[in-house]
């Protein structure tokens, strides 16, 4: 059995030319990513997406940055200081 040529999705969050945010948007959607929100006048959004497709991401004109999403996670407030 092969394996999937697809890796599995990951969160990323993605600075756009505010200026074309519509226009940015619709291209990544078709080069793979499903958006999960949208901040048009700041230019950024966020979203999943295969990581083998994250450089198609890079390489859309008009996309400044691709970030993958970090989870931190803090010890409840009552853990001692170690």
């Amino acid at each position: 059995m092969s394996e999937s040529s697809q890796s599995e999705p990951v969160g990323v969050i993605l600075a756009v030319d505010p200026d074309r945010f519509a226009d940015v948007i619709e291209a990544l959607r078709r080069a793979g990513l499903t958006v999960t929100g949208e901040q048009p006048l700041l230019g950024t959004l966020s979203g999943t997406v295969s990581e083998d497709r994250i450089p198609a991401l890079e390489a859309i004109d008009g996309v400044n940055s691709v970030d993958r999403e970090r989870t931190i996670r803090l010890p409840p407030p009552d853990t001692p200081i170690q």
